[in-house]
């Protein structure tokens, strides 16, 4: 059924896609909004502490799974894959409401995480494929875009829903949009022609080969600088996501302010994605991703001085355009640099390392906070991170001979 009709049925791609990585932005906002309600109930006798290992519990399972399916993929395919860790993260996410324990709550976290890993990888690697030509930067960034999006409803949900039905219901209505997507994707969610191609001219390898494939012919040097990059790249957006309103309160700025300086920073996110995209397909994606990665260091740095009124806003707007858009461009840049027979593999490795930032992240600015150092120097650090991303995107090297008409054709697009 999946390479029927594929071709008709390519306009389904995005969308679905979309849709699907929506979903992953819920669960970015989801935790953090019903934890107050936990712990205020003690639910379980839940405290901070173990809190903070539910939470991690979750990202532990998003770097296993990314890595996992990411690898999977270019074995069974991008279709049924996807579709595999909808089913997984919206079930175990549904089970989160009758958790009997925080132990079994933390253990279905982690086991949502290993779907919601697969999930960002996968969708981008099926999206980057059925791009047109010149287009999968911007196709890259306007998945993404359902990922802040996700983030956005939650947290108007959480508005909604926590005070009238309660922490569970937030778990059931998470994963209640599976019921639809699911049946659309199974009928019309077409394979990738280039890994359907790859399939019939190689058939189908293991999940260890498709992972050694990453280091060989001149790829070597590519995925360890994509790893330490996309590190960096996720590092900046948990960890600002954490903690920049309480960086801003102890700057002297006030409670609600500080609140608002974090839904600026995800305005200007979704602003950024837009601008990145387009940047991406006329530059290409390379220069992009350095530049947006050595503009996240500049502007982070600036943040360090203290701003009257508006200025604060609009300095926090334009870091959030670069700092979040980085780190999707490198995801862009991965989908031009490796063939369709291990794509997918380098995106989910290269999204697994960089989940292992994000929980250094918050590590980095809880750190500062509690040595009492995060204003000006908290800005300073994740300045240096971004610096850093910018020499992990200059150091990528392509191989120097393309390996399939596909790629050939990728390059002469470059």
């Amino acid at each position: 059924m999946a390479g029927v009709g594929s071709v008709g049925r390519s306009g389904w791609v995005l969308p679905l896609c979309w849709t699907a990585v929506l979903l992953d932005g819920f669960d970015l906002v989801v935790l953090g909004s019903v934890l107050p309600v936990l712990l205020e109930v003690q639910q379980w006798g839940l405290t901070a502490a173990s809190a903070s290992l539910v939470s991690t519990a979750g990202l532990v399972g998003m770097t296993i799974g990314a890595l996992a399916i990411g690898t999977i993929t270019d074995v069974i395919g991008r279709r049924k894959a996807l579709i595999f860790a909808v089913i997984s993260f919206s079930l175990f996410t549904a089970l989160c409401a009758v958790a009997p324990s925080v132990f079994a709550f933390g253990l279905l976290r982690f086991l949502a995480g290993l779907g919601l890993g697969g999930c960002l990888p996968t969708a981008i690697a099926l999206v980057t494929e059925h791009a047109r030509a010149g287009r999968s930067g911007s196709a890259t960034t306007t998945i993404m875009t359902g990922y802040h999006v996700g983030a956005v409803l939650t947290a108007l949900l959480g508005i909604a829903v926590l005070p009238n039905l309660g922490w569970r219901a937030m778990f059931v209505i998470g994963a209640a949009p599976a019921l639809v997507l699911v049946p659309l994707m199974l009928r019309y969610l077409p394979e990738s022609e280039s890994f359907q191609q790859v399939k019939a001219e190689r058939g189908a390898g293991g999940g260890a080969e498709a992972v050694a494939s990453l280091f060989r012919g001149g790829f070597a040097r590519a995925t360890i600088a994509f790893w330490v990059t996309s590190f960096m790249g996720l590092l900046l957006v948990y960890g600002l996501n954490t903690w920049l309103p309480q960086i801003m309160k102890s700057a002297g700025y006030p409670l609600d302010a500080a609140l608002g300086l974090l839904l600026t920073l995800n305005i200007g996110a979704v602003i950024g994605l837009l601008i990145a995209g387009a940047v991406a397909d006329r530059v290409g994606p390379r220069p992009a991703t350095i530049g947006w990665f050595a503009a996240s260091a500049v502007f982070l740095a600036a943040l360090s001085i203290k701003l009257p009124g508006i200025g604060v806003y609009l300095a926090v707007l334009v870091a959030g355009c670069f700092v979040f858009s980085s780190q999707v461009l490198v995801y862009a840049y991965i989908g031009r640099v490796y063939p369709a027979a291990n794509r997918a593999t380098g995106l989910g490795w290269s999204a697994g390392i960089g989940r292992i930032g994000a929980i250094c992240g918050p590590l980095l600015g809880g750190a500062m906070l509690t040595a009492g150092i995060a204003y000006p120097w908290g800005f300073y650090a994740f300045a240096v991170v971004g610096a850093l991303g910018a020499v992990g995107a200059a150091l990528v090297r392509r191989p120097g001979v393309a390996q399939s008409p596909e790629r050939a054709a990728e390059r002469a697009e470059q």
